[in-house]
């Protein structure tokens, strides 16, 4: 129970940072977006582990425990979120979120794989729904998603921003943002079997401790890459409202990230990663409360969303709850409870 809450906080913490760091690439570059969200990772957890009496265990983490969470912060922080705010970038936050799904699915497998976990009816239905959602999202009118602005469209639009005051609605860059997309998944279904690993059988005071790991390599690796002489003016060069939404972002996802990790302590892979993926839903709110004109609103997006959202929830549940609150024959109960491996 407390698994499922610390990642239903996680869930949301982590949609509302996707809809600030949208606001921030409006203005803002991709490298400015990750110099600001990685590094203030850093002295969250610091403070964060400090307060709780736990920074000393930093030093306790065997070497398999240090690698584990090192390189969960290098393709999480650092590969898996540049792909999603370049896929958020191209697309929208709304967009981006079914596709996202699909780490999910690699996620699973992985704990089937190495951490031993299990095989259900039930999982396997979720992982169909978690499929089927980002295909529902992005079917649509094929000349709605590739017919160029007409003249007489972007003379409408300029003059729409000039009466209005507010930003004209984005173009959206579908083959960027799918690609962009399903390689943040990627990062983001690999990255929690190394937390869960680095974490097995560790208590929630590990979880700070494992996260200022996660956080400092990821720091470590993306410094020298961002701050070089040819890519510090232009980081430094940042817009005020940019950095005002990048740091809201930053502080968010540490946020999230502090419950993940503190999720990944008492309960398993295959619970905390699918409800974390409620995300989806109040991403769309927050989208709609700070980005009304710079997201991708409609019955396909809502559709697709829900699809993916009946996915994590019955990847979440246990066969056996099912089974006590829905009573079926013999047969029908025996094939619900097969597992595989």
């Amino acid at each position: 129970m407390l698994g499922g809450f610390l990642s239903l906080v996680a869930a949301v913490t982590f949609a509302f940072n996707n809809a600030s760091a949208r606001r921030g690439v409006l203005t803002g570059t991709l490298g400015q977006a990750l110099a600001i969200t990685v590094p203030i990772g850093v002295p969250m957890f610091f403070v964060a582990a400090l307060a709780a009496g736990t920074l000393g265990m930093v030093f306790t983490f065997s070497p398999e425990t240090v690698l584990a969470l090192s390189a969960a912060g290098i393709i999480h922080f650092v590969i898996g979120r540049y792909c999603n705010f370049r896929a958020t970038r191209a697309m929208g936050a709304n967009l981006v979120a079914p596709l996202q799904q699909v780490s999910l699915v690699l996620t699973l497998g992985l704990a089937i794989l190495i951490l031993g976990e299990t095989l259900t009816p039930l999982r396997l239905i979720g992982i169909a729904l978690v499929v089927l959602g980002p295909m529902l999202t992005l079917r649509g009118e094929s000349e709605q998603r590739t017919r160029p602005p007409r003249a007489t469209d972007q003379a409408e639009t300029f003059v729409e921003k000039l009466e209005t005051g507010r930003p004209a609605a984005f173009q959206v860059n579908y083959a960027e943002g799918a690609v962009f997309a399903l390689l943040s998944a990627v990062a983001y279904g690999i990255s929690p079997i190394l937390v869960r690993f680095g974490l097995a059988s560790k208590d929630l005071g590990a979880s700070l401790a494992a996260g200022l790991i996660s956080y400092g390599a990821a720091t470590l690796i993306l410094v020298p890459l961002l701050f070089s002489s040819s890519r510090v003016r232009r980081l430094f060069a940042v817009e005020a409202e940019a950095a005002k939404w990048f740091t809201i972002s930053g502080v968010t996802v540490c946020v999230s990230q502090m419950f993940l990790y503190m999720a990944f302590t008492v309960a398993p892979v295959s619970v905390v990663s699918p409800i974390q993926r409620i995300s989806m839903v109040f991403r769309i709110y927050f989208g709609w409360l700070l980005n009304p004109h710079h997201e991708v609103f409609g019955g396909k997006v809502y559709l697709g969303t829900v699809v993916s959202l009946a996915g994590a929830l019955a990847l979440s549940l246990s066969t056996e709850v099912v089974l006590t609150h829905v009573p079926l024959p013999d047969w029908a109960a025996a094939i619900a409870r097969w597992q595989w491996p």
